[in-house]
């Protein structure tokens, strides 16, 4: 059994790792709108990034060191491999008919969500103010969605599904700091998910042609290289204060948009992602002062 690495107060060192993995993240979705696009369909697509990022994990930690493939907390590693894969597969489908800056500024809203999410999971203990920001971050996805107008696709509601299930991956990815070791949650993540969705891709498969065959090769070194960066920064700082680090990805996105896409954000996109922004921010100033103030325990996760 591969032993974990120790939770460790380097928190600069962590937040550079999760601009890494944001970086990958933009290059993952990237890539998932260029398949699709060319005509793969959206199951065949996460299947490749899953079995891309399997195959870099084995090469990575499980020949050198076959304890990997065994967990200290399968259960853990399961419902986080569930969590990932189920956000994977709502994003790429979303992906397919809204452009890249909407699904992104959508989850933006991940580090509210999380704030929620830490009451019941991780214990902690979330002010009036904080939960004002959360309902104006909310209001931000709103903006950006537009429920009431021409511009809102059902396809958004799909977003909404992954940014759940993201949320509560990266929730599920601090519970296992420290009880479980990177290489082990490379494997894990990335094996079941390939294996479950096997049995639905391998009939319907669909080869790329031309310059999708780069993307189709790169979006599984993009998956591993993202987030082996974002489980080894959750060892090195705590889930509050990597949150707001997504927020760079919307600069990501809109670069990427324009450049393979030739496709430019709204003002109501804008607009809205400047609130969830703004909202996740306060969450994340008030966080800081709280931990200033009290020093909280680390919940259990043994």
């Amino acid at each position: 059994m591969s032993r974990p690495e120790p939770v460790e107060e380097r928190t600069g060192a962590g937040v550079l790792m999760m601009a890494l993995a944001v970086t990958g993240f933009t290059c993952i979705d990237s890539s998932a709108k260029w398949l699709i696009l060319s005509g793969l369909p959206a199951l065949q697509v996460v299947f490749a990034r899953y079995t891309g990022h399997f195959i870099v994990a084995v090469l990575l930690f499980g020949l050198r060191d076959p304890g990997s493939f065994r967990s200290n907390a399968p259960l853990r590693q399961v419902m986080r491999s569930v969590f990932l894969l189920g956000s994977t597969a709502l994003n790429f489908t979303a992906l397919q008919y809204l452009p890249l800056t909407v699904t992104t500024t959508i989850m933006f809203a991940g580090p509210i969500v999380v704030t929620l999410l830490a009451i019941p999971l991780l214990g902690e203990t979330v002010g009036l103010r904080r939960i004002l920001a959360v309902c104006m971050g909310f209001v931000g996805v709103l903006v950006v969605m537009q429920p009431w107008g021409a511009e809102f696709h059902p396809a958004m509601l799909l977003s909404l599904g992954a940014l759940t299930m993201a949320s509560l991956y990266f929730i599920m990815t601090r519970k296992l700091a420290g009880v479980e070791a990177n290489a082990t949650q490379q494997i894990w993540s990335s094996g079941i998910a390939a294996t479950a969705l096997m049995p639905f891709v391998l009939g319907n498969w669909v080869w790329p042609e031309g310059d999708a065959w780069i993307a189709f090769c790169l979006i599984g070194c993009f998956g591993a290289g993202g987030h082996i960066a974002v489980t080894t920064a959750h060892r090195w700082a705590d889930a509050s204060i990597l949150a707001p680090v997504i927020y760079i990805q919307i600069v990501l996105a809109a670069v990427a948009g324009i450049v393979l896409f030739d496709s430019w954000p709204t003002l109501w996109t804008l607009g809205g992602g400047a609130i969830i922004v703004a909202s996740g921010l306060y969450i994340w100033q008030r966080e800081r002062a709280t931990r200033g103030r009290v020093r909280r325990p680390v919940p259990a996760t043994r």
